[in-house]
């Protein structure tokens, strides 16, 4: 088959942030090879969806983005539709026999060359079972001379800067999806970073499965840290030292690796957003230990302790796991309580989904899905309290904030206690421009989100 016209691929991207970052990749390698993005669907040549295989719930509404996908063959010009990501490394084989509607199936290591695959698919002479592109255990890392193409808006981005995860928790399957940890070079990570902050990004985000864990796997015998021990310390302070007018959110940290140097690190670093993403999982000591998290619970509360007492202002993020295999309705109240005690700033729950090929999937003890419901609607109304509570102490205060857009008739912004897309907003009158900081007097609030008014003649870098 040729192609005197460029191809015109339909992109759907699912998952996590991780995930987008693979999706932005392989656009821009199809951008790279000549293809172009379609803007409806109905156009496309090609559709690609990158999926997500963590837990039952992301399975489901992949299989469903494929499906919808497929109907393109009868309402638009789709000649081929390729499925890659989570899911399809989680499950190749699988999927091969039971999505036949898929021309290809393609495994994380093969996000590089996703042109040269639609290509090969697009010149078979119709529809076959699905080809498979799968090399085995994932072990592909994008970096810097990866090209990209940013689905996020201008002002901010996201910087993998590790792929993999070498913790043994018994609830999760992103070890045997995404592989061992792999970090990446330190100067490639940077080189990356100024590249984004001279394109105007005023947001960086750091992620991996891990980012505590960042630098332990790199060769011993390279220049820097000998031992990877402070090496997340060493990158942040190098970041820290990259001219221009930005903040950095660090996301996804385990608590394991939490040390007095990464809060001293960020204590002092006034680039660093005093924003912290740890996920926790539960408090309880028989919990985490069936979890295998790696952690007591008394290690959890001195740790929340030093964090808060070393950093000031912090804003904590994490999340928690209800209806665990074997949770009593004592162990889950230890776990209310301690909700009600710490006081997190922003706080998630999720429902156990039990999955296969992980140990908590075949452990016995497996709770009733009325269980987890009620336990999840319990947690977040206690949350909901607690954040009412959190949020009226930001009144009377003036912030820094990151303009994200004007929306009916004012300002949406992000303080430095707000992620992206996760956690709430600051809803600003007065002027602002978009993707630039600015100082907002904090006037009122709701359970997730502050209102306010910009401030006249201060510089938007106080906080």
């Amino acid at each position: 088959m040729s192609f005197p016209q460029a191809i015109k691929v339909g992109f759907v991207s699912l998952g996590c942030v991780k995930n987008l970052v693979d999706s932005e990749v392989m656009l821009g390698s199809l951008l790279r090879d000549g293809m172009q993005l379609a803007r409806d669907a109905q156009e496309a040549d090609v559709v690609i969806v990158n999926t997500c295989g963590f837990i039952e719930g992301s399975k489901k509404e992949s299989i469903d983005a494929i499906l919808k996908a497929n109907e393109l063959r009868e309402t638009g010009h789709c000649k081929a539709l390729i499925m890659a990501g989570c899911l399809t490394q989680r499950y190749p084989k699988d999927l091969r026999k039971e999505l036949p509607e898929v021309d290809a199936i393609v495994g994380l290591n093969e996000v590089p060359r996703i042109g040269e695959i639609v290509r090969e698919v697009l010149s078979k002479n119709g529809h076959t079972a699905p080809r498979l592109y799968w090399s085995g255990p994932a072990n592909y890392v994008p970096d810097y001379s990866a090209p990209r193409f940013r689905l996020t808006p201008k002002h901010y981005a996201y910087v993998k800067i590790a792929e993999g995860c070498n913790h043994p928790c018994t609830f999760c399957s992103v070890p045997r999806i995404r592989g061992k940890h792999r970090s990446r070079a330190m100067n490639d990570v940077l080189a990356e970073i100024r590249a984004l902050v001279a394109e105007g990004v005023r947001e960086i985000n750091l992620i991996s499965q891990d980012t505590t864990f960042y630098g332990k796997d790199l060769d011993p015998h390279a220049p820097g840290p000998r031992d990877g021990k402070g090496l997340l310390c060493a990158l942040l302070r190098e970041i820290q030292q990259v001219e221009g007018e930005f903040w950095v959110r660090l996301l996804y940290t385990h608590p394991y690796h939490w040390t007095d140097e990464l809060i001293e690190t960020i204590a002092v670093c006034d680039k660093i957003c005093r924003y912290v993403d740890m996920p926790l999982q539960h408090i309880n000591d028989e919990m985490l230990k069936r979890m295998r998290r790696e952690t007591s619970g008394q290690y959890i509360r001195d740790l929340v302790a030093r964090i808060r007492a070393g950093i000031p202002g912090i804003a904590l993020r994490t999340t928690f796991i209800v209806g665990f295999p074997g949770e009593t309705e004592e162990q889950f109240e230890e776990l209310l309580n301690f909700i009600k005690d710490a006081k997190f700033e922003r706080l998630g729950v999720f429902q156990y989904s039990q999955e296969d090929h992980t140990p908590a999937g075949a452990m016995s003890g497996q709770l009733a899905s009325r269980v987890k419901k009620q336990r999840y609607r319990r947690a977040m109304a206690l949350q909901q309290k607690v954040s009412r509570e959190v949020q009226q102490g930001f009144v009377g205060q003036t912030l820094r904030v990151l303009v994200e857009e004007q929306a009916n008739g004012g300002l949406v912004a992000r303080s430095h206690a707000d992620a992206p897309e996760i956690d709430g907003s600051v809803h600003v009158t007065g002027l602002a421009r978009v993707g630039e900081f600015a100082r907002v007097r904090i006037t009122g609030a709701s359970e997730y989100d502050l209102i306010g008014a910009t401030s006249r003649g201060a510089s938007a870098g106080d906080s």
